[in-house]
């Protein structure tokens, strides 16, 4: 009696096309289930990770590659790329060169782009004990500008980075083609609630715990960002880290010679100079533009923006409309 045939199997009988296809796809399933439990891993053990891959992603999207420089007293990191007329970008107190990196997508297609970290702050090194206020920070950035090469570029500072911008920018014209000031500090301006908790004592840079943190995050975006709850960990174990160094400092520039450190100075600028503002600076109270347009009386060419949907960090929520004015600036002188 003749045998039946064998049953055929579904799998066997697929196409071979169809059964390497499969195999490729159950691959990568394998290989997304080991990534997410492995992110979901570092998530939780180490989110200072995840922090740094992130600001590799946006390095990367901005099309600028990290640098070491050893100038003067401090080897600096920073961020640099694209072509064109050179544009250097100073953070902010308590910040780094990463918050400039969404606004710098809109600069490195048209303009050679350098990000660094102040001396002290992010991956720069710092010296126990050295002065880290505006005068001697405005020297330092000289020593980074002979080191790097730069020569007769925009130089925009935010907040803290205004202050050492525009000191620097004093003292050494010929290097700085135009100066930016945004939500700048070192200008006189109306009291606000910042101010009075200053005055009063308190430190808004430091906190210990989720709820300080989101309270700084509220006090300086119209919009605060959500973060998950191991990032915000992350950020509060940096900050606890450098405690001392951020209390040292913070009780420097508070000292009326530095908090009003450009009132002296404004009057003695000779290049063009753009205000950048929020209508709603918490920090920094949009006064301090008038301050500026007033004491500005050697600058051939004085531009104000103020920016509504923002509070003191117009880089970070509004990087779009922040690289365009910043742009147009830059085209026009």
């Amino acid at each position: 009696m003749a045998k039946s045939p064998a049953p055929v199997n579904a799998t066997t009988a697929r196409p071979l096309w169809q059964r390497l296809l499969l195999r490729r796809l159950k691959f990568l399933v394998v290989v997304a289930v080991v990534l997410g439990v492995g992110a979901g891993l570092v998530y939780f053990v180490a989110p200072q990770l995840l922090v740094r891959a992130d600001a590799a992603r946006m390095a990367m999207q901005a099309h600028v590659d990290k640098q070491t420089v050893v100038a003067g007293d401090t080897t600096w990191s920073y961020y640099e790329g694209g072509q064109g007329p050179t544009i250097v970008l100073l953070h902010g107190f308590a910040a780094n060169k990463e918050t400039w990196l969404e606004m710098a997508k809109g600069l490195t297609d048209h303009f050679h782009v350098v990000i660094p970290d102040l001396p002290g702050w992010g991956e720069s090194s710092r010296n126990d004990n050295g002065d880290y206020g505006i005068p001697a920070q405005a020297a330092r950035l000289e020593d980074f500008a002979k080191a790097t090469g730069l020569q007769h570029f925009l130089l925009v500072g935010q907040s803290m980075g205004g202050a050492i911008a525009g000191v620097y920018a004093a003292d050494h014209p010929e290097r700085v083609a135009a100066l930016g000031l945004m939500s700048s500090l070192g200008l006189t301006f109306k009291d606000n609630d910042f101010v009075r908790d200053v005055k009063a004592g308190k430190n808004p840079f430091i906190y210990s715990d989720r709820e300080q943190l989101e309270a700084l995050l509220a006090r300086i975006f119209i919009k605060p960002p959500h973060l998950p709850g191991r990032i915000e960990d992350a950020l509060i174990n940096r900050n606890e880290k450098d405690r001392a160094f951020i209390e040292r400092t913070f009780a420097e520039l508070k000292q009326p010679e530095q908090a009003y450190a450009l009132d002296p100075v404004i009057g003695k600028l000779q290049m063009p100079v753009l205000g950048i503002w929020c209508h709603d600076d918490k920090i920094i109270d949009v006064s301090a533009l008038d301050t500026l347009r007033d004491g500005l009386k050697s600058s051939p060419s004085i531009g104000a923006t103020v920016m509504n949907g923002c509070n003191h960090m117009p880089m970070l929520e509004k990087p779009e409309e922040t690289a365009r004015i910043i742009t147009g600036f830059a085209l026009a002188h």
